[in-house]
């Protein structure tokens, strides 16, 4: 099945992250039931792979400042059918930021987010069921804003809470700070 290695890290995260059960048990619940998880075609909602871009030191991230969503958030978007979620996560931290050498830094998925998408030109509102993984810069840091973004910055954690007060992101701040502190 398509879907396992998914379930799989889904188990994985469920053991680690026993505070985010609700969320996971959606998560696991809406892979389970919907075989064309992956593909933006299902309009109630589908997969979308993120990427939580660190510097060599990790002690900046990379943000983008949406185009779509005019929020500051962290680089990602549609799997497209593409049940390999971190493969999904490196191409548009690729494609979003012109950067080339990615390192995934931690096994497994960091965090994930069930949020709502607001209608745009025809498509209705959706979920994106968003994976994310960390990903270290092991290349040049020198960005290329695409189409996608307003702009993108390289942020310390304390200036993320500047950008965006979205729990999301702060969670991946606080999620991030213990790792590197751990």
């Amino acid at each position: 099945m398509h879907r396992k290695p998914l379930l799989d890290q889904l188990a994985v995260y469920a053991e680690t992250h026993p505070e985010e059960a609700a969320t996971i048990q959606r998560f696991i619940a809406f892979v389970e039931t919907r075989p064309e998880c992956f593909e933006r075609s299902l309009l109630e909602g589908h997969i979308t792979g993120s990427a939580w871009i660190v510097d060599q030191g990790g002690a900046k991230v990379l943000l983008t400042h949406h185009r779509k969503l005019d929020a500051w958030l962290q680089l990602g978007g549609h799997a497209d059918g593409d049940p390999d979620v971190l493969a999904v996560a490196l191409k548009e931290a690729e494609e979003e930021s012109g950067l080339n050498g990615f390192e995934a830094v931690t096994e497994g998925i960091f965090d994930l987010d069930i949020h709502p998408i607001p209608e745009r030109k025809g498509v209705p509102e959706h979920l994106h069921y968003d994976v994310r993984y960390v990903l270290r810069a092991t290349g040049s840091t020198d960005y290329v804003v695409s189409e996608e973004s307003h702009d993108l910055r390289w942020v310390s954690l304390d200036e993320v809470a500047t950008l965006t007060t979205d729990a999301s992101m702060l969670r991946m701040v606080e999620k991030w700070r213990s790792k590197i502190a751990g």
